[in-house]
Order: C-alpha cells, then sequence, then structure tokens
C-alpha cells in the first residue's frame, strides 16, 4: 500500500518483521535498512547506535499515540517502590530495565535494586503467580491492561501505579540511507495512508489505526527520564 501510494517500483519497499531483538538489530545494522518501526523502549535503547532518527508515531486499533503503563500485583501486596525489594517484575518491556526504572515508573518512586525485571510475553502465568502470593509484578501494556478484567484472578490483582502516557512506537529514519526527498515523500504518505480504504485495510492488517507526526516533547521527556537511570 505505501509503496504503491509512494510510487515506487515493485520490488523496490519491502518491509520485514522481526519478532526478537537480536535479529532486528543485525539487520537494522545492514546498509540497505533505512526505516525503522520500534517500540519506544527499543527507540531510547538503540538510538545512538543506530542513528534512529523519529518522523512518525503509530497509533495502535483501539489506542492512541501515546499510553501508560499499568503495575499490577496481588491485591495488597505492593503498597510503594519500597515493596517491590525482591520481587520479580514482567513485562514487554522487560528488555530495557532502565525504561521500567525511568519513564514507566520513574515519577512513582525509585525502585529497589534488587526488583527483577525480566523479558516476557507470556504473562497469564506471572499474573496467576501474582494473585497466588507470589512475590511477582507484572507491567502491562494498555491492551494487556484491558484485558485484565476478563481473567479468572481478577479479584485477586490490582493496578498499582500506572505511567505517564508515554509514546507507544515510533518510525524512523536510520541515519541518512534515505534520501530527503524520497524520506519527505515516503512520511507523507504514510501520514494520508488512512484516509483511503486500501491503505485503511493495509493498517489493520498490522493493528494500527494510523500514523501520525512524532511529538518532539514526548520523546524528550522520556529521554529525559531514560538518561537520569544510570545503567
Amino acid at each position: 500500500a505505501v509503496a504503491a501510494a509512494a510510487g515506487f517500483k515493485p520490488g523496490e519497499l519491502d518491509g520485514i518483521y522481526f519478532e526478537n531483538e537480536a535479529a532486528g538489530l543485525a539487520r537494522l545494522a545492514a546498509p540497505e535498512a533505512t526505516l525503522a518501526l520500534v517500540p519506544l523502549n527499543f527507540w531510547l535503547e538503540y538510538r545512538d547506535r543506530l542513528q534512529l532518527v523519529p518522523h512518525l508515531q503509530a497509533i495502535p486499533q483501539g489506542g492512541a499515540a501515546a499510553e501508560a503503563w499499568s503495575l499490577v500485583a496481588g491485591k495488597g501486596a505492593v503498597t510503594g517502590p519500597a515493596s517491590l525489594a525482591g520481587f520479580e517484575l514482567l513485562s514487554l518491556a522487560g528488555n530495557t530495565p532502565r525504561f521500567v526504572r525511568g519513564p514507566a515508573l520513574g515519577d512513582w518512586g525509585k525502585l529497589p535494586q534488587d526488583l527483577k525485571i525480566v523479558f516476557s510475553g507470556a504473562l497469564l502465568s506471572g499474573l496467576r503467580r501474582a494473585a497466588a502470593g507470589e512475590k511477582v509484578a507484572l507491567l502491562l501494556d494498555r491492551a494487556q491492561a484491558g484485558a485484565l478484567a476478563t481473567l479468572p484472578s481478577a479479584p485477586q490483582l490490582e493496578v498499582v501505579t500506572r505511567s505517564p502516557p508515554l509514546p507507544v512506537s515510533v518510525l524512523c529514519a536510520i541515519g541518512n540511507r534515505l534520501p530527503a526527498p524520497r524520506l519527505e515523500g515516503l512520511v507523507q504518505v504514510l501520514t494520508q495512508l488512512a484516509a483511503s480504504p486500501a491503505g485503511a485495510e493495509a493498517l489493520a492488517g498490522v493493528r494500527l489505526a494510523r500514523f501520525v507526526p512524532a511529538e518532539a516533547k514526548s520523546l524528550a521527556s522520556a529521554s529525559d527520564a531514560y538518561a537520569r537511570v544510570k545503567e
């Protein structure tokens, strides 16, 4: 849909999905990679190394350009940051602990050093463990938090705190690999994609509603919170 709207020749524009960080990093290091749509925590971690320059933000279906993360634990188990001492925290953002300690939960307070932050996409078992009284907490995105009420263990769980609204994902140019006129054309096409039936259908196929210009203030705020956390 993007290639057709931007006037690319057949086969000139490809899109590739990587479900793990290592494979994605390897691909983005290759010179033929010119654009990357990445989660906010990935951008914060690798923006300097990969020269990721933000241009647009993706809005997920049913969501917004900026959304809150929710910290969930067993009822009464966590009353403040210090309560997480000795806990295991599971999250899709767990691969970047600085994101968890900074942009996501930094406003709530300083997290204990012995809090074990773990990347996990399979969170149902973690929620069951938290509901059973184990020292497990979970940092959930909007969609995951929205499904909490449907779980049998919901009465034993509670949302302890929420992050400020944070950008969900960022479409970036990789350095200056793409000539400026072509980059500007692609950015324009992407912002208008949802206006056509074919474009809206293509976006729905990857669970997106539309693209909007990157919000510099929100990205700068997240960057500052991330930088304040010592590695």
